[in-house]
């Protein structure tokens, strides 16, 4: 892995190896900063506070070895990554404005693809989980996680029907506790549908009847307009002397019919005058008729203002027009036709809630069991982990209960309150030491204890969800003399069958690594290239006496660093 301008480091290169890898060095040292890197490169959330002081971006690369076959090489050769000889190249970058980019087998992609690569690929596991852990609800879920299908098949149908339970509560406590704002909806609902109904409007009457309104109300003028154009197209009976359109376009006509043989130009003339002459006609005739069926009496008049009116009040109420009176009037029919039914749709919902929380209960004992039968393995598997971590007499239970509720859901013949996870209530309880009570282990521990419990949880999650490469960070924290051995022990055998990165600060830890990396810092306060190496031989000795007294050249501190090393090869 090579990081640049991340934080303290300006510029280094991060060899990790297979087996047992520690990284050790000076608190301030950076090797916070190798975790943030390797965070950074399995989708940890990016920060431009990360970046190196006076550095445009920062900049992680890594190499990470993954099998052909692998969900992890799979997934990113549907991004669209490209695998060299089973090696993944990712890389991140920030820039100091915080915008991040991600790559991984030389394709961009969204940092979210980083986080589903390393669920196959690394666990990480530090002092910030172990907090977690603390809280009975993630202990449950790390229980869940344990117990695999068991627990998760029943689960997720419990989940379904929670969420259904949920949507269908919701919906009956909107139905019942605004039945008064319904039934008045309601109301106004069928009062307007009621004056609808009455008036029965008709699509466009609203249109015509203003046409109609505006007609009679200038009839006599109209008629009066019609009649003289009518005489001037077609004369008057009463005054045989006049002079008329019609007429005059006649005798134009006939002058011409005479000599059209002569002059096709003419004869095209004489045609139009023709069709002239049959358009005056008609025209003539049409007015004749609308002046003699044009209805001026005041009744119809009256009768049509009056109709106006009332559409009117419905277009004040209702819609601009009457069209979009009738659109309100079919949306009004069936949100009535709802709010109506309201009492048949809170029975149904009624019977369903009920149906449900009796599934519910069900489930939710299936997963009591199946976290029982889990809880047992469990504790016998973590108690068995710390007899390996100098704890040969602590003893691990897993307490299942339920809380009474009368408002919740019944399992086993109680009422107990439940969640979106069941009705369980997990805890880890610790009993340290033969004839002690076994109390949480948030109350019951020690700080040391603590680191151990946490530890030996964290591994036997290692062996239930294996993955290629677990990272943990200073999770011995709190440890000291024979149980900090017993914790490099037990981390060096699991690295017989995974790689595990360790940042820690005991040397009894330290100690037990395949390869020991120093993060140490120059005089300017910076991590160069130089800042990360593998230390060997003589070095490894000197930052062993470090860690164990501060003193890299105490004789004592020496001699103690290789009997360290040389118990851990024995033990190896």
């Amino acid at each position: 892995m090579r990081i640049r301008s991340l934080g303290v480091i300006d510029d280094a290169v991060v060899e990790l190896s297979p087996g047992f890898t520690a990284v050790t060095g000076e608190t301030g040292a950076g090797k916070t900063m190798v975790v943030t890197s390797l965070g950074l490169l399995l989708g940890g959330r990016a920060d431009a506070a990360l970046v190196r002081i006076g550095a445009k971006a920062a900049v992680v690369e890594g190499r990470i070895t993954v099998g052909a076959d692998s969900p992890a090489a799979v997934r990113a050769e549907e991004a669209g990554a490209e695998l060299d000889d089973g090696v993944l190249l990712v890389s991140r970058t920030i820039s100091a404005e915080g915008r991040s980019r991600a790559h991984v087998g030389g394709r961009s992609v969204p940092a979210a693809l980083l986080g589903e690569l390393a669920d196959d690929l690394v666990a990480v596991h530090g002092q910030t989980d172990q907090q977690g852990l603390l809280r009975p609800a993630r202990q449950r879920a790390a229980l869940d996680r344990y117990a695999g299908q068991a627990v998760a098949v029943p689960l997720a149908k419990y989940a379904s029907a929670h969420r259904r339970l949920r949507d269908v509560s919701a919906e009956l406590d909107t139905l019942t506790t605004k039945a008064r704002e319904r039934a008045q909806e309601a109301d106004l609902l069928r009062f307007g549908l009621d004056e609808i109904a009455a008036a029965e409007p008709l699509p466009g009457e609203d249109v015509e009847l203003a046409a109609e309104a505006e007609r009679l109300g200038h009839a006599e003028a109209l008629a009066s307009a019609a009649s003289a154009a009518h005489t001037a197209l077609a004369g008057n009976p009463e005054d045989p002397e006049g002079v008329d359109a019609a007429t005059l376009v006649a005798g134009a006509s006939r002058a011409l019919e005479s000599v059209r043989a002569h002059d096709p130009a003419l004869a095209a003339l004489a045609d139009r005058l023709g069709e002239i002459g049959i358009l005056l006609s008609d025209v003539a005739g049409e007015l004749a008729g609308y002046a003699d069926n044009l209805d001026a009496d005041p009744r119809r008049l009256a009768a049509v203002e009056e109709r106006r009116s009332t559409l009117a009040h419905l277009t004040r109420k209702y819609g601009e027009d009457i069209a979009s009176v009738l659109a309100w009037a079919e949306q009004g029919s069936t949100r009535l036709a709802e709010l109506d039914g309201d009492d048949d749709r809170i029975e149904t919902l009624t019977a369903e809630r009920d149906a449900l929380r009796a599934e519910l209960g069900e489930l939710a004992q299936a997963l009591t069991d199946a976290r029982t039968t889990a809880a047992e393995r469990f504790a016998q598997a973590v108690t068995a982990e710390l007899a390996e971590l100098a704890m040969p007499h602590a003893r691990i239970t897993v307490e299942i209960h339920q809380a009474d509720d009368p408002e919740g859901i019944e399992v086993g013949g109680r009422t107990v309150a439940f969640g979106a996870s069941g009705a369980d209530e997990v805890e880890l309880h610790l009993a340290p030491h033969p004839g002690a009570p076994a109390r949480p282990i948030a109350k019951g521990a020690s700080g040391g204890e603590l680191s151990r419990v946490m530890l030996a949880v964290e591994v036997v999650f290692a062996g239930s969800n294996p993955v290629p490469t677990y990272l943990f960070d200073e999770v011995d924290a709190g440890v000291g003399g024979k149980a900090a051995v017993e914790v490099g022990r037990r981390l060096a055998r699991l690295a017989r069958t995974a790689q595990v990165i360790v940042v820690t600060h005991l040397p009894q830890v330290a100690a037990f690594a395949d390869r020991q990396l120093l993060v140490e810092k120059t005089n300017d306060g910076s991590v160069t290239r130089s800042g990360v190496r593998v230390l060997d031989g003589e070095e490894r000795v000197r930052e062993l006496s470090r860690m164990l007294a501060g003193l890299e050249d105490s004789d004592t501190a020496r001699a103690h660093a290789e009997e360290l090393l040389e118990a851990a090869r024995a033990a190896r």
